[in-house]
């Protein structure tokens, strides 16, 4: 079932185990089942602290729940979890088995003073970079509460699940068979959402934070950059990031960044976060920024108000925000988001499986997502608003060797059509001739760029009318004591590579503000610069995983 490689890998962190745990499946007849069995028990032949029974009686077969014989917990796997979910599969069981996670005591605290019972059912796919986080975070929950029950559901396995229930996007969670969240999330948000008084005491703890001589706003690379290069400056630097990674998580390969061959999204946002800690910068947690105002004086403090209603001060401030999906703005595109309109084929492509969808935007993206829906739809239709692609030819070539691929170009969509509960249809008008058109079809990708996270900042920075923040080329914005970096301004080209060297060139000129304008800044950089931890052996990449607290 495993490669040689993920056996050994594997095998290495059985040996961390550190108290008895045991494996339930609850199999059927079928070859999934079969398959399940191979890896369940490749699994519990690693370690002698594992049990391995094959007589549950799970109402979803295949599947197997990971317990300990002295203590009650819940926590079921509907799934094969190999593909991106095998990292949750790995700390399911070092988690189980008393390995501590990488999540700090507050968290875990707050895990186990939950009062009542949460039943979870976290829906996700195997080729999905966003649901190992979801998974993880509820996993950590399950692991350290015998109150939470969660059962994670490999979508594309169970497809009469899924219809039933109407889930049409992953991660899709449903907190006692209602609907509970769609899309990435970390454990605090999820506790946020379910621990009435969580924001109110996360809110007050927040407040009592000392001014920081730079904040840095968003965790992407160029917020990550930021926050190094000013740590490394021995200045007090707080970062503030609703996830860590920012959109480098929805990223499936990477092979342009220098010196790195190839990498994938979760992996880079890991590293960047390791190497954020590695610096002593405070990290303020999965937070949003809801306002800024600039001191636009030397000596004052800028005040960054979060959406809990908490506000920071600060010297200095780098918004660092990066961007979002774009959306097309038509009719129906809002209320069928998640109930047929996605934007990421790797995670949702596996529910459309022998369904026809259709991909919106003729640039790589688009083509790229057409080519991998292919494979798994039953027919793609991709619209193109110009009268040519975009794509690199060598995209367009391999697009037209496919003969389950339409193209459709010169054509702009008008409306998303449903039936109330999912995406039936879209119209299309051809630019050329007026002529409209309604496609039947169960799943619509947009793929048409980016749109910079920078609504937030109304009225404090100057900004162009794509909304990206202005900055000249040292990442100074209209604010004297805000500077600016990564695909949240106006900076061309934007690529991983240039968004760190940006964010690196914002904390300089951040620091070179202080030097001329702030007293303190001056004498804290004086004093001998940062202290960090000895570099000691490489640290296992899985067990230093960090794009969510719940890390290993």
């Amino acid at each position: 079932m495993l490669d040689h490689e993920m056996a050994a890998q594997l095998q290495q962190y059985m040996g961390m185990l550190r108290r008895p745990l045991t494996i339930t499946a609850s199999l059927g007849e079928d070859a999934k089942s079969a398959e399940l069995r191979v890896l369940l028990e490749q699994i519990a032949g690693m370690s002698p602290l594992i049990t391995l029974q094959l007589d549950g009686r799970h109402a979803r077969t295949p599947s197997f729940s990971i317990g300990r014989p002295d203590a009650e917990q819940h926590l079921t796997f509907a799934a094969i979890p190999l593909g991106h979910e095998f990292t949750s599969l790995v700390l399911a069981l070092l988690w189980t088995g008393g390995h501590p996670p990488k999540a700090d005591a507050h968290v875990i605290d707050q895990i186990k003073a939950l009062p009542d019972t949460y039943t979870f059912d976290a829906f996700m796919s195997l080729s999905c970079q966003s649901c190992p986080d979801v998974v993880q975070a509820l996993t950590l929950m399950a692991v350290h509460n015998p109150r939470v029950h969660v059962t994670v559901v490999d979508g594309a396995l169970f497809q009469e699940d899924v219809q039933e229930r109407g889930i049409m996007a992953v991660p899709t969670v449903l907190l006692n068979g209602q609907m509970f969240a769609n899309g990435r999330m970390q454990v605090e948000e999820i506790l946020n959402r379910i621990d009435s008084g969580a924001a109110a005491r996360n809110a007050a703890t927040l407040q009592e934070k000392e001014p920081y001589d730079v904040l840095v706003v968003g965790g992407g690379p160029a917020g990550s950059a930021a926050a190094i290069y000013a740590a490394r400056k021995g200045i007090r630097t707080g970062l503030l990031a609703e996830r860590m990674g920012g959109q480098v998580l929805d990223t499936l390969g990477i092979e342009n960044l220098i010196a790195v061959q190839a990498t994938e999204g979760p992996k880079l946002a890991a590293a960047l976060q390791d190497n954020v800690r590695h610096y002593g910068v405070d990290m303020l947690g999965a937070h949003s920024a809801s306002a800024l105002t600039p001191a636009n004086q030397p000596g004052a403090f800028a005040e960054l108000t979060l959406s809990n209603g908490a506000v920071l001060k600060a010297r200095t401030v780098i918004v660092a925000t990066g961007a979002r999906w774009r959306e097309m703005g038509v009719p129906g595109e809002a209320h069928y988001k998640t109930r047929g309109v996605a934007f990421c084929p790797h995670c949702d492509g596996p529910l459309f499986k022998g369904k026809p969808v259709a991909v919106i935007g003729g640039g790589n993206s688009g083509v790229e997502a057409a080519i991998d829906l292919a494979g798994i739809a039953e027919h793609v239709t991709l619209l193109e608003f110009m009268p040519e692609l975009k794509a690199d030819a060598v995209l367009q070539k391999k697009l037209q060797s496919l003969p389950n691929v339409r193209v459709i170009k010169n054509a702009q969509v008008t409306e998303v059509v449903g039936d109330g509960q999912r995406v039936t249809a879209l119209r299309y008008q051809e630019r050329a001739t007026q002529t409209t058109h309604e496609l039947a079809l169960s799943g619509i990708f947009v793929q048409i760029g980016l749109m910079p996270s920078t609504k937030w900042l109304e009225g404090a920075l100057e900004r162009n009318p794509m909304g990206e923040i202005m900055i000249d080329g040292h990442c100074r914005t209209s604010a004297a004591d805000v500077f600016a970096a990564g695909d949240c301004t106006n900076a061309p080209y934007k690529q991983i590579i240039i968004a760190m060297g940006e964010g690196a060139k914002a904390a300089l000129s951040a620091f070179d503000y202080l030097i001329r304008n702030g007293k303190d800044a001056v004498q804290a950089a004086a004093a001998g610069g940062v202290s960090v931890k000895k570099a000691g052996p490489a640290e296992d990449p899985l067990l230093s995983r960090q794009t969510s607290p719940a890390g290993a």
